[in-house]
């Protein structure tokens, strides 16, 4: 039966009832239970907590909806994200929101204590067997450590023997799982040496759920986490200001956190990380060796790097020497490792210890290195490589059944899991047939957590908690005072975040003072500061020039489609040439299919197939806005949340079906004209939102103002083929006041013009205000004057700066309004079509200029200009 007693708080007004838990399956009773003690009440601190909490006991549903809608409100509007993995070879998945409960793991001193010794120790003795197996191979000649084990599997990297990290640190930071048994005592599970992901989600995590319950945070005196953050950091920082010293760079060192882009699974972390930590977020293809060195590619040329904090796995990182397929990494970056020039965190090659089969040898080895025994034990593990354990396997009558088979090496294809009975025949002769490729290792029912379930009951579910060892400047081993915990959720009770898991907020209580240390180690000098302005790195700046880009083009395209909805729900009678020049323009933006009728032909026709485009995302406004959220995707790191959020829900509301100032309803495949400029006009808001984001929330570095000419560049091309195209219409009077009334719209120029030439359709009011005011954003003049001003300011030797203004007229838009004034109509017609034709032509060349310069990455001397 459900547990709802209730007990009282003395001298704290009436008694509160007891959390009502599920009650748990038949011959479930056996699992640590973190919340209540074998007599099935509450835990001390869980006690303290609810107490500090007492909605969660007096409206028990109504809190817990609250607490979950405020938890999803706050990760869509950040966009934390996670991708499920996926198979070598297959397309990545689309990313999924991250998944957090309100309830967090609630760690004791005691246990913390005990974990932390446990974990530091581990930690030398994982650096210690990696020294030893790329130094003196003792282990191995002393037959502690099996050479099958090392020599067969995918991460011992033969090219980094005999290589000495730098500080002869293998290891900044390791990540263990660990389970708690049914007598309390925590056990590993398993290692993650290469790069530990979660670090990132730990840090949001913790943002997130203190601020759910800020009392109960207080009360249970919670350690802030930013300390492990600072020795991580400090570590790194010093190691590389030594490298820079030595290099010659002064002890002005840059640190970046190196990514795998982002189709990585948990790129939002990496993103989030490079953001909390201060460090540029880079991609292989950012970086470039020379001369045994690293270079970043920025804007400004090539710009040394001194230390990678690396999310990308060990065989990936080198193409040249490691994994020949491999996009992602650096060529030449082993052999930077091997001159001493670049700190990595981790070193690359410890791979092989993260196979199942190592947990069985750690106590002997233990012994060897460290003189000590394992404090905190693994799982018991036997490899079957070994004759004497498999042959124990073997003697038992039940020695497989329940245990779990793992792959002793990865990319066999090989998952581990339970074995049954059933099943036993079959694995042991899978195993028979390759003894070195597995491991057994015993089963632990993990502890259970709490879950809250929808009515305000709470169930317990199994958890496993992965906890952060990081290195300081002197060589000793912290705890990050957290961790990530991981719940399974769902059959087959799988706490792996792909399989359906769910994250937790881990609470590691203190009853002595609570670390408040920040991030920030001391006071910055001035030179510090000029030291810490990054570098813009080139995949940067280019995303960041093809983001204003495509918010323009987004947003020129948007103001078309209105135009055109407009004109065919009135009664405009609008004259055939103009229509078929309208019909060539929206083509010309993917507003219809390539070679739909035109308007001038069918009027209707060409409507319902504009509104029937919009809902596509293969054209038009909807590839420019997957274009778009694809590009603002990737400046994670450089775009702030609210921008973010607007670009993302731009993206996937435009065409969400049923939904206000959406497109589609469910069975109309063609939206109304209704729904399309209700969509239309919603998505014209959500556009002006973004663009004063650009304009007004970013800092004026190289990439704004790359981002600033690429948008003025995708203006400029628009408007002047936008004029070009409806010039013809100018032939009748009919024609030019219609005309006219469109380009106004497409310049979003009609309440300038009414206010400057009331009622006149003159076409040379029209060539002032469009075309030679530089005072109007939207003219020719004020696009090119704002292109002159931003290339001005780019980075580049002044005769660079000259090659793109070459490209463009020497003053205002290359004509002046009083030798327009002097031309009859149909010659002024001609000469606007001149200029417009010409303009366009010529920001097309700019934008082929700017991507040569700042974006082809090549190595050219120009480039190298620092």
């Amino acid at each position: 039966m459900p547990d709802s007693s209730s007990r009282l708080r003395p001298g704290l007004g009436p008694a509160l009832p007891s959390p009502a838990f599920e009650a748990r399956p038949p011959g479930d009773h056996t699992a640590w239970d973190e919340c209540r003690d074998a007599q099935g009440r509450l835990r001390p601190s869980w006690q303290r907590f609810f107490d500090a909490a007492p909605a969660l006991l007096t409206q028990p549903q109504a809190a817990y909806e609250t607490h979950r809608a405020q938890i999803a409100h706050q990760l869509r509007a950040d966009g934390v994200t996670f991708n499920a993995h996926q198979e070598e070879g297959t397309a990545a998945s689309a990313s999924r929101p991250w998944s957090l409960e309100p309830l967090p793991l609630i760690v004791e001193p005691a246990d913390w204590q005990a974990i932390e010794r446990g974990i530091a120790q581990r930690a030398r003795l994982l650096s210690a067997m990696l020294a030893d197996v790329y130094g003196s191979q003792h282990l191995l000649k002393e037959a502690l450590l099996p050479p099958a084990l090392v020599f067969r599997h995918r991460g011992y990297l033969r090219p980094l023997h005999g290589v000495t990290p730098i500080a002869g640190m293998h290891l900044h930071i390791v990540a263990f799982d660990l389970a708690r048994g049914a007598d309390g005592q925590w056990w590993v599970i398993s290692q993650r040496t290469q790069s530990p992901s979660g670090l990132g989600y730990v840090l949001h995590n913790r943002s997130i759920v203190a601020r759910q319950f800020p009392d109960a945070f207080r009360e249970l005196r919670v350690q802030h986490i930013a300390s492990g953050y600072r020795h991580l950091l400090d570590t790194v920082e010093q190691q590389a200001a030594e490298v820079a010293d030595r290099l010659g760079d002064g002890r002005s060192a840059r640190v970046a956190l190196l990514t795998p882009g982002p189709y990585s699974e948990t790129h939002f972390e990496h993103a989030y990380l490079a953001r909390y930590l201060g460090l540029t977020l880079v991609e292989g293809a950012d970086l470039t060796v020379r001369g045994e060195r690293l270079y970043l590619r920025t804007v400004e040329g090539l710009q040394p790097v001194h230390a990678l904090l690396r999310r990308l796995d060990d065989d990936y990182c080198d193409p040249l020497e490691l994994r020949p397929d491999s996009a992602l990494g650096v060529p030449g970056l082993v052999q930077v490792l091997r001159a001493g020039n670049l700190v990595l965190a981790n070193a690359l090659g410890s791979g092989f210890l993260e196979s199942g089969a190592v947990h069985g040898f750690l106590p002997a080895i233990a012994r060897r290195l460290l003189g000590e025994p394992l404090v905190m034990p693994s799982l018991p593990t036997w490899w079957c490589g070994e004759a004497a354990a498999l042959r124990s396997l073997q003697s038992r009558p039940h020695g497989f059944d329940g245990r779990v088979l793992r792959p002793a090496f990865i990319g066999t294809g090989e998952a581990a899991r339970r074995i049954t009975a059933a099943e036993r025949p079959a694995i042991e002769a899978r195993i028979l047939a390759d003894p070195d490729a597995f491991a057994v290792q015993g089963h632990l029912p993990p502890s259970r957590a709490a879950l809250p379930l929808p009515g305000g009951m709470l169930s317990t579910r199994p958890a496993l908690l992965r906890v952060y060892a990081v290195v300081d400047r002197g060589g000793q081993w912290h705890l990050l005072p957290g961790g990530l915990t991981r719940m399974a959720t769902q059959s087959p009770l799988s706490v792996s975040m792909a399989e359906g898991g769910t994250s937790l907020d881990t609470w590691v209580r203190t009853d002595d003072a609570v670390d408040a240390r920040s991030l920030q180690p001391q006071r910055l000098t001035l030179a510090d500061l000029a030291a810490r302005r990054p570098a813009v790195a080139s995949r940067s700046a280019e995303n960041l020039y093809w983001l204003g880009r495509y918010t323009e083009r987004t947003e020129h395209s948007v103001r078309l489609a209105r135009a055109v909805l407009r004109r065919f729900d009135g009664d405009d009678g609008l004259p055939p040439n103009l229509l078929a020049a309208l019909s060539r323009l929206a083509e010309r933006q993917g507003l219809v299919p390539e070679g739909t009728p035109g308007a001038e032909r069918s009027a209707a026709r060409f409507d319902r197939n504009l509104r029937a485009a919009l809902a596509q995302r293969d054209g038009g406004i909807g590839f420019n806005l997957q274009a778009l959220s694809r590009v603002a995707g990737n400046l994670r790191e450089r775009l702030s949340q609210e921008q973010w959020g607007l670009v993302r829900r731009m993206a996937e509301g435009f065409q969400r079906p049923s939904a206000q100032g959406t497109l589609a309803r469910a069975g109309a495949p063609v939206p109304s004209t209704a729904q399309a400029r209700a969509a239309l006009e919603r998505l014209s808001v959500q556009l002006a939102a973004i663009t004063g984001t650009q304009t007004d929330r970013m800092t004026r570095d190289h990439g704004w103002r790359l981002l600033s000419v690429g948008r003025s560049i995708e203006r400029l091309a628009a408007l002047s083929g936008s004029l070009a195209a409806l010039l013809v219409a100018f032939d009748t009077p009919n024609g030019a006041i219609a005309a006219t009334d469109l380009l106004l719209d497409l310049f979003d120029s009609r309440i300038t013009f009414r206010s400057r030439y009331q009622r006149h359709e003159d076409l040379l009011a029209l060539a002032d205000l469009l075309v030679i005011d530089d005072s109007n954003p939207r003219a020719f003049a004020g696009c090119l004057r704002r292109l002159r001003t931003e290339i001005a300011k780019l980075p580049g030797p002044a005769d660079g700066h000259a090659t793109f203004t070459a490209l463009l007229p020497a003053e205002g838009a290359g004509v002046s309004l009083a030798a327009l004034a002097e031309l009859d109509d149909v010659t002024l017609r001609a000469a606007l079509l001149q200029v417009s034709t010409d303009l366009e032509q010529r920001a097309w060349q700019l934008s082929e200029a700017i991507g040569e310069r700042y974006f082809a990455h090549t190595d050219s001397p120009a480039l190298q200009r620092v």
